[in-house]
């Protein structure tokens, strides 16, 4: 399995070299999940905001695989992922990943339940301001994929899911 971190290029550095500081001096190997859980706790907040998606994955029964689901095909999802940052470059000239906290302001600001929603998160969750630009992003990103000219709150529910997985373990 490979995963892929995106940071902007100022960060990449700087996180780069805390990511295999923590990796070295955890030693971690391939490890059962008990395990793993343990290592998590150890990565520190700022760390974490610097990862815009943090999924738990869990494993799938014999029976989850062998069922037969209607989904989208890769091309399908492709097409979406292009047109999405094609509406990216229309709308601000970069994607969602690149903006500078103004930008976020003017281009990933949501509806007023989806702003509500978004401060509520925010507390209960302990965000940091780095955290909370990143969710605004991902939302807009969602958003992107969805189509949808504004940030809605279903976009900000999702986004605020995907940031709030490794603390919740």
């Amino acid at each position: 399995m490979t995963i892929s971190f995106y940071f902007d290029v100022s960060e990449r550095v700087e996180v780069k070299r805390k990511l295999c500081k923590l990796l070295n001096r955890l030693r971690i190997r391939f490890r059962p999940t008990l395990t793993m859980c343990s290592y998590q706790g150890k990565i520190s907040g700022p760390l974490l905001d610097r990862i815009d998606m943090q999924i738990h994955v869990g494993a799938l029964s014999h029976e989850e695989l062998l069922e037969q689901s209607a989904s989208e095909s890769s091309m399908q999802v492709a097409q979406r992922v292009k047109d999405a940052a094609a509406r990216q470059q229309a709308r601000q000239g970069k994607q969602n990943n690149l903006l500078t906290s103004t930008e976020i302001d003017q281009h990933c600001k949501p509806d007023t339940e989806g702003e509500q929603m978004l401060r509520t998160a925010m507390t209960r969750l302990n965000w940091s301001a780095r955290a909370y630009h990143r969710v605004l992003k991902l939302a807009r990103t969602i958003a992107d994929l969805d189509d949808a000219a504004r940030v809605h709150k279903q976009h900000v529910a999702e986004a605020v899911q995907y940031r709030r997985a490794l603390r919740e373990q």
